[in-house]
């Protein structure tokens, strides 16, 4: 059953994720020309996150922020307001397009349509006991804990100190939700969560 389930969901990420690149790679080349220039370097954000199996892997994005001496690009505390966010950069975010050339991640296999947000090392990657389950399936674009916590950002510019607050209550609600999805997940609840993902852009 668990395995038909992948297989399931892995034909869903190759099929959509083919169709996708050939539908949308010219938006995806216009995209990257356009943020290239806006930060007079390579468009593309290349970063190192933890997969299937704490397997690391390079996460393709657009780049949303001026070039800096920390290569970063923060999947735990992302600040709206930073100022190497440029004009450009936080319309690419509002509207998610940043995230398209994740599209190729999903083709090889780093990821999936449907799945926890991708982290950088030093969380997923240090889960322990039965929260490593969700380790076991590839990380996504959207994912309940995605929907959940859509206003994170705006959330963490409340707090007087968003780490902490990140690492003592977002983190444990995210591996609790994340640890469902991956005992639960199916066709059916994927494409509820992608449809409710692209209506809430």
């Amino acid at each position: 059953m668990i395995e038909r389930r992948r297989m399931i969901k892995r034909f869903f990420d190759i099929s959509i994720s083919l169709v996708g690149l050939i539908f949308l790679g010219w938006l995806i080349i216009l995209t990257w020309l356009i943020t290239s220039i806006d930060n007079r370097s390579n468009g593309f954000f290349i970063q190192k996150r933890i997969g299937r199996y704490s397997k690391q892997f390079h996460i393709i994005k657009l780049k949303t922020m001026r070039d800096s001496k920390d290569n970063i690009d923060s999947s735990h505390v992302t600040i709206s307001l930073d100022p190497r966010i440029t004009p450009i950069g936080a319309f690419m975010r509002k509207f998610k397009l940043d995230e398209l050339p994740q599209l190729i991640n999903i083709l090889l296999g780093h990821m999936s349509f449907v799945g926890p947000r991708p982290d950088v090392p030093g969380f997923a990657d240090e889960l322990e006991g039965e929260d490593r389950i969700i380790l076991s399936i590839r990380p996504g674009i959207t994912a309940p804990s995605t929907l959940y916590f859509r206003n994170e950002e705006y959330l963490l510019q409340q707090k007087k100190d968003p780490i902490s607050y990140n690492k003592n209550v977002i983190w444990p609600k995210k591996v609790k939700m994340n640890k469902e999805y991956a005992r639960n997940y199916n066709l059916k609840n994927d494409l509820l969560l992608i449809f409710k993902t692209i209506f809430q852009i």
